[in-house]
This record gives C-alpha cells, structure tokens and sequence, in this order.
C-alpha cells in the first residue's frame, strides 16, 4: 500500500487502476474498450476525470456515459447509443478504438497469445481461441492488462500469435502502418514499447516493487528506462470514484490482491 494525498492508504490494486486510466489519457473523442475488471474500472475511471471525451461501451450493445459501478445486475446507466455487433465491427475497422486486452503469453515484441499453449498438433490448455486479436492489433491501438507477472505470461516466444507484436507489424509493411501496442499494465508495473527496436521496456513499478523483482519475473531481457518511477498514486476525487461510484464493491481487491 502507499499513502494517499487524503492520509488513508491506496491498495495495489487502486494503483494499477490509475495506471490503466492512464493508457487512456490523451485519446480523444474515440471507442475505449477495456476489457476485464479493472481494466474496466480504469476506463471509467479515465472518463469521469480527465479523459471525457472517451465514448465508452457497457460491455454489450450499448454506448453509456457517466460512471456506473462494475460487476452490479441492471446497474442504472444513461444510454447514448445503441452498438450492435455489426455496428462494432465498422469502429473496429476504422480504427478509431483502443482496446484493452488480456494475454495468457506475451513476448519482448508484443506479440500475444490467449489461444492455447503447447505445441499446434496438440496444445496442453485450450484458452480463448484468436478472438478479435489479430484485427485489434493490426487497425486499433492496443494495450495489455496482466494481473500476474511472471515468466509463463512474459515469455521468450509465444506459442502461437494472436495479438501481432512490432516484428511481425513491421514485416507486414504498409499493412501494418497503423499498428500501436501503447502500454502493458501489470501488477508489477507499466511497460512500453519506446526503444529505437521496439523491445518491451520497464517504465514504472507499483510502489514496494523493486526493477530487479520485474526483471526476475520476466522470462527474457527487458529493457528498462533510464529512469523508472513509481505509478502514480489516485487523486482523493478519483480515490472516491474508485471507491464509492465505480466500484464499490471492491472487485479490483479480488483480482490483484495486497501483497
């Protein structure tokens, strides 16, 4: 925990919550589609404080505004528009979005896989299967959520790639022109892509980790930034919306415990 500018304590989860919004800062007026709790948390987070002009789904068919609190049944919501299935496939396409993904496997390239692990002919675990992945990557920018870091997610090769990585974009040529991972977000930190070769760089640590504790659960080099820094800590308002409207029943403390 670290301490608040209220004089209470802020959780590990509260920080990655921040830092999830912050993947968010600065898009404008386009779809934020964060999946997962606290990447959803994170998201609305973003636009109830510094990122209004985010238009946001409800995780179904529908375009709401204003927060609301995840994980509750018939939760009152204030509806914008109506989003179809089809109707998404056309913002995915335009690439006017920013998704948030899960990886069960990502490497020093941002290459990702959620589809299975082990060999081709006969994985050891069916997961998600490609999804959406490989169009998410290639027209949407694209950031990673992982709640565990450690050197079976953070790997030297990826079984399979659903999510397309910087090597491979750049292979693809104009193809790949509008490809951006933007951040992965962990529970150990926030990493980037900004080197002269697009390899996975460590730019920030959750308060209490140290950057030799991120390298030991990475299973392979990472680059680390000249100066890596604390995640920020939430401001008291967004400490309230975070606790009393956006999530008051503290499911961001079931997926990233304290330590």
């Amino acid at each position: 925990m670290s301490a608040s500018g209220t004089g209470g304590l802020v959780t590990r989860a509260e920080h990655c919550v921040v830092a999830v919004a912050e993947c968010f800062r600065g898009d404008g007026e386009i779809m934020a589609n964060p999946i997962g709790t606290i990447p959803m948390i994170g998201g609305r987070l973003a636009r109830a404080s510094f990122s209004p002009d985010l238009v946001m789904t409800d995780g179904e068919a529908l375009l709401v505004s204003g927060p609301y609190p995840v994980g509750v049944r018939n939760a009152p919501k204030t509806v914008e528009a109506w989003n179809p299935y089809r109707s998404m496939f056309d913002v995915v396409w335009s690439g006017r979005r920013h998704v948030m993904m899960g990886a069960s496997q990502i490497d020093a390239h941002g290459n990702q896989n959620f589809a299975f692990v082990g060999e081709w002919a006969r994985p050891k675990a069916q997961l998600l299967g490609f999804r959406g992945a490989p169009g998410n990557t290639i027209q949407n920018v694209t950031s990673y959520w992982i709640p565990n870091h450690s050197s079976r997610v953070f790997v030297e090769e990826v079984d399979v790639v659903s999510g397309v990585g910087y090597d491979r974009a750049a292979a693809l040529g104009t193809a790949g022109r509008f490809h951006e991972i933007r951040r992965v977000v962990t529970n150990l930190g926030v990493l980037d892509f900004e080197t002269p070769d697009r390899r996975m760089r460590l730019r920030e640590v959750q308060p209490g980790v140290t950057v030799d504790e991120v390298v030991a659960a990475t299973g392979f080099e990472l680059a680390i930034a000249a100066e890596v820094t604390e995640t920020r800590a939430p401001t008291p308002d967004e400490l309230a919306l975070i606790r009393e409207v956006i999530d008051p029943a503290a499911l961001r403390e079931q997926e990233v415990p304290d330590p």
